[in-house]
Order: C-alpha cells, then sequence, then structure tokens
C-alpha cells in the first residue's frame, strides 16, 4: 500500500517537473511585477489623487487672504578711493547703493479668487546692490508686481485701515523699497579729505496685509435661499450659476452683466442666500455679503407663495436684520423688491404682501423668473434707478495710524555719530515712522518729536553735545537743534 502511494505522489510531481528548474525565475519575475505596482500605487496614483484635489481647491472661490510682504533694502554706500596713474590723492570715490525694489500691486481681469495666496503667504522684492569704486552706483532692485483680482481691498493687518483699493488700472505701491546708503564721496569736506566710512542702505518697509475681494457690481441679488435669483440673473444675462431646486445650490457669488441696447449695461451680482441667524455663522453666514458693499443698489427677490411654508413678510424683515447687523450703511442701500413665484401665489397673498412693501415706500414688482413674467418691467426700472446714482464705491486709501508705527518697532536703539557740530542719528525702527511723516503738517511733526522724546534720542543728542544751532541728521531728514 506504502509502494502505491508513493507510486502516485511521484506520478503527479512527474506533470509539474518542467517548472521546478524555473521556479526561481518566476518567483523572481513575480517580485519585480509586485514592486513595480508598488511603485505606481505610491507615486502616480498619488499624484493623480493630488491633482484632483488641487483643480477642486483651486475652484473654491477665495475671497480673503492674508500675507506678510517686505520690501528690497537699499544697498550699502562703497569705501573707496581714486586710483590712477600719475594722479596722487586722487580722493574717495565710493558708489552708492543701489535702492530696493518696491512691492507692487496690480489689478489683473484674468484673476477671479484670491486662490493663489493660500499657498504663498510671504513675498519679499529684491535688494539693492552695494556701491562700488569710480562712483559707480549699485544696481536698484527689481520691483516684484503682485497682481490680485480687480476689486481687491488691500488693509494693513493690525489698524485695520485701507492701502489700497485695486480697482483701477495703475500700479499701487504698498511697500517701498529702502533708499541706497552713501558712498564716502559724499563725506568729504575741508577738515576730512580721506573718509573712511559709508552709510548703509536703508531697510525697506514691510507690512502685514489683509485682502478682501469685494466684487464690482451695480446691482446685487439679497434673498433667502431657493427663492428664485439664481433663476433671474440666468434670464436676464449670459451668467450660468447652478440652478436646484434645494438651498444653497448657489455656494459662490456669480456675476451676469445685463444689456439693455448697444451702449448700456449694468452688472449683476447673485450672493448665496441669507437666512435668519446668518450674523452667528448659520447657514453660509455674512461671508458673503462684503460683496454687496460695493453695490450702487439692491434687488430684493422674495418668494411670495411662501412655497417652503415660511411668511414672504418675515423673510424680507429678516433679511434686512441681518444686512443692518453686517453693515449699518448697506442696510441703508436702495433696494427694489421683487416678488417672485407669483404663479404659485395666491390673490391674497399677492395683495397682503404689495401693500407691505408699499408701505416701506419702495418699489415692488411681481416676476415669475423661469417663465420671464415681469422681468423686464424689473429690469428697466433697476436700469432707470441706476442711472440716477452714484457710481460704484470706491474706498480711498488712509494713513496707517503713528501709534500702530511706533508699536511696530522691534528695538529701541539707535546710534548718534558726531561730526563736527553734526550729529547723525541712525535707528531702522525709526524709518518705517519717518516715511509716513508729513513734514507740512504740524500735528504730524508734533508726534515725531515726541517719539524722538520718548526714545531717548533727544536726551542722547544732548549727551553726545549737541547745542543750539547744530545740525542733526536723521537719514533722509536734517534740521537745526532747537532745545
Amino acid at each position: 500500500m506504502l509502494i502505491i502511494m508513493r507510486l502516485k505522489a511521484a506520478a503527479e510531481i512527474s506533470h509539474f517537473s518542467f517548472l521546478i528548474p524555473h521556479y526561481k525565475k518566476l518567483i523572481f519575475i513575480s517580485i519585480i511585477f509586485l514592486f513595480l505596482y508598488l511603485l505606481f500605487e505610491k507615486f502616480v496614483l498619488q499624484y493623480y489623487i493630488e491633482l484632483s484635489c488641487n483643480a477642486e481647491e483651486r475652484t473654491m472661490f477665495i475671497d480673503y487672504a492674508k500675507i506678510k510682504i517686505r520690501a528690497g533694502n537699499g544697498g550699502n554706500g562703497a569705501v573707496a578711493f581714486h586710483r590712477e596713474k600719475y594722479v596722487a590723492s586722487g580722493g574717495p570715490d565710493g558708489g552708492d547703493g543701489g535702492k530696493g525694489g518696491d512691492v507692487v500691486f496690480m489689478a489683473d481681469d484674468h484673476l477671479s479668487t484670491l486662490t493663489d495666496f493660500r499657498y504663498q503667504r510671504s513675498y519679499k522684492a529684491e535688494n539693492g546692490t552695494n556701491g562700488s569704486g569710480n562712483r559707480k552706483t549699485g544696481r536698484s532692485g527689481k520691483d516684484l508686481v503682485i497682481k490680485v483680482p480687480r476689486g481687491t481691498v488691500v488693509k494693513e493687518a493690525e489698524s485695520g485701515v485701507v492701502l489700497a483699493d485695486i480697482s483701477g488700472d495703475g500700479p499701487y505701491i504698498l511697500a517701498k523699497g529702502g533708499k541706497g546708503g552713501w558712498g564716502n564721496q559724499h563725506f568729504a569736506s575741508s577738515t576730512r579729505q580721506t573718509p573712511r566710512f559709508a552709510r548703509d542702505g536703508y531697510p525697506g518697509e514691510e507690512w502685514e496685509l489683509i485682502l478682501e475681494l469685494k466684487l464690482l457690481a451695480d446691482v446685487g441679488l439679497l434673498g433667502y435661499p431657493n427663492v428664485g435669483k439664481s433663476t433671474l440673473i440666468s434670464v436676464v444675462s449670459e451668467a450660468k450659476p447652478v440652478i436646484a431646486d434645494y438651498h444653497f445650490t448657489t455656494l459662490t457669488p456669480v456675476l451676469g452683466v445685463v444689456r439693455m441696447d448697444a451702449e448700456n449695461s449694468f452688472v449683476m451680482a447673485d450672493i448665496p442666500g441669507l437666512i435668519e441667524g446668518a450674523g452667528e455663522g448659520v447657514g453660509l453666514g455674512h461671508r458673503f455679503l462684503r460683496h454687496v458693499e460695493r453695490c450702487r443698489m439692491l434687488v430684493h427677490v422674495v418668494d411670495v407663495a411662501g412655497s417652503e411654508g415660511r411668511d414672504p413678510i418675515d423673510d424680507f424683515n429678516i433679511i434686512n436684520e441681518e444686512l443692518k447687523k453686517f453693515n449699518p450703511e448697506l442696510a441703508e442701500c436702495p433696494q427694489i423688491v421683487a416678488a417672485n413665484k407669483i404663479d404659485l401665489a395666491t390673490d391674497a397673498q399677492l395683495m397682503r404682501f404689495r401693500k407691505f412693501i408699499e408701505d416701506q415706500g419702495l418699489e415692488y414688482f411681481e416676476i415669475c423668473a423661469p417663465i420671464n413674467i415681469g422681468v423686464k418691467e424689473l429690469i428697466n426700472a433697476v436700469a432707470a434707478k441706476l442711472a440716477t446714482l452714484p457710481p460704484i464705491k470706491r474706498y480711498e486709501a488712509e494713513p496707517v495710524p503713528m501709534e500702530i508705527l511706533e508699536s511696530k518697532k522691534t528695538s529701541t536703539g539707535f546710534k548718534i555719530t558726531r561730526d563736527g557740530d553734526t550729529f547723525y542719528v541712525e535707528a531702522e525702527w525709526l524709518i518705517r515712522i519717518l516715511n509716513k511723516t508729513d513734514m507740512d503738517d504740524y500735528e504730524s511733526m508734533q508726534y515725531f518729536q515726541r517719539v524722538l522724546e520718548s526714545s531717548g534720542i533727544i536726551a542722547g543728542l544732548v549727551e553726545a553735545g549737541v547745542k543750539e544751532g547744530d545740525t542733526v541728521v536723521i537719514y533722509d531728514l536734517e534740521f537745526n537743534y532747537v532745545p
């Protein structure tokens, strides 16, 4: 029996005996295929996953960003003396340092969001190069140009003051490059013919900024979700918003150009719906209301039929209350009320809501946006109203408070150098304040003097031996000392 079993086993083995010499190759090939699959999964699939995620992120509507910018530092002045055959004691000829590059903002109509600023938060312009002998001035640093969507408002982060409204076509310099330091050629005098020192370049301005995109639109559409705002803008313009029978189909503002004729048109903005409690973050909150702050007027769309069980009068009052919470000035913006979904409303509902709106002193129009009933009359009224209103709001640049500038100094140190009756004061933290000081404004000069006193610079000058009538030089500012 045992012999028979062994013979059967031997017969079975003989069927696969041709694989035995190649099993090592098969194992090696299997390992290679497994290794290649793991590489494919690790890099190729991961690349496409990240690519799809990035594409999704880039389609998000980003209208707020916080960044840091820094202009280039000025180059240092050179210490050099003229060397030429047959010319003895050629004198100092050290050149000045080059100016640092500015940080410049410009509007770009091809951009629609601030998405790029999610991936880069710090921006720095090029420094100026140092001066050299033979009175050669260093090369100026290249300006750094930052492109943003038109309508971006730039604010100083700590104080919140507006530095620029990037709505025009011109460049906006928001951080000035430092000036180049003087070479030793400037310090030669009758009593000092071989000055062996030069001045360092000035540091560039540095700011932490908040960027807020506020769309440039003439008319803003407001209302609860699913009242027909997207349908209305799709009917009167070429805009293609997402339209569906559920709340918050519009997650980002949508712009559409409404053309009245060959020469007249206006821009309408569909803002995502508001609901009660938006000020506390319910729904999409007040996030997108900044985009109607510039609008010249508002069209308040209301579901007059109350098709979702709400009272249209309550809807109207709640939306206006949310406007007041966000910005009281926005609540005073001219409004036209569009009562939508009249095909679902009863005569009693229409009469009740019409009387309520007319008692508020507002223009009232009944429409059915999907089938274009009453829409033409509404748009004509909007165009007529716009003709009587001022242009789109532009924000004026404001000066940064001196107190904020003083609080940003990283140190209180300073250096005083005396040269006969001239005293040179150096303090990097003082440059930012000096650049923003208006020499023709009495209050501004008074504040600058208080900074000199509180920082100990005046006391330091007295200790260094300054007398009445002596010259004091603080970078570009030169004055005679008066105790």
